[in-house]
């Protein structure tokens, strides 16, 4: 399980006549990262400095600040607080007084700190995908226990002798989804590659 934010956010402050605006985003992708910072940075601005982090996976950027100023210091932000599936753009528009390394490290990780801090955060589970085959007259009985479980058919196909169905559900719940799909068709269902139980 992953803690992540809720829905975008935005937070804004004046650092010494520069305006730093912070804006952040759930994303569950390299790719969706890449667009929301694509589409958040303001051409006008001085700096567009982003970060993300989704697992293992993370990136960020100065955008022409003195290298490891904002970037890192933004990516240390999401980290500081336990964040994950996180992108987060800090805009600058310069005001004319130069903060210094340690200046601007402060104010990008502080602003970008701020912004996380105050949005609303939510729990995200891991999901495994399980595949179930059954008879036609258990299509009701399986569709009935996806449910239940709070599990949900992301493919289902019909075949000659059924139902061959791809089902998403989070990852500890995996074993109660398997027992609720057996006890649905009263054995009569099974796992693809281990045989019909």
């Amino acid at each position: 399980m992953v803690l992540t934010i809720s829905k975008p956010c935005r937070y804004e402050r004046e650092i010494k006549k520069s305006r730093f605006i912070a804006t952040a985003a759930p994303v569950e992708s390299p790719a969706r990262a890449m667009d929301f910072i694509e589409r958040t940075g303001e051409l006008q601005a001085t700096h567009n400095c982003w970060a993300y982090r989704i697992g293992n996976d993370y990136r960020f950027s100065d955008d022409g600040e003195p290298a490891g100023t904002a970037g890192r210091p933004i990516l240390g932000a999401i980290e500081k607080q336990g964040l994950d599936r996180v992108a987060v753009v800090v805009t600058r528009y310069f005001g004319g007084t130069k903060l210094g390394a340690g200046g601007l490290a402060r104010a990008y990780l502080g602003t970008a700190a701020e912004c996380l801090r105050s949005a609303a955060k939510r729990e995200v589970r891991d999901k495994a995908t399980v595949r179930f085959e059954a008879d036609f007259d258990a299509t009701g009985a399986v569709h009935a226990a996806v449910e239940r479980i709070g599990a949900r058919i992301i493919r289902e196909r019909y075949t000659d002798s059924g139902i061959d169905a791809e089902i998403q559900v989070d990852e500890n719940s995996v074993e109660s989804l398997k027992e609720a799909l057996l006890q649905a068709t009263r054995g009569k269902g099974g796992f693809p590659g281990r045989g019909r139980e």
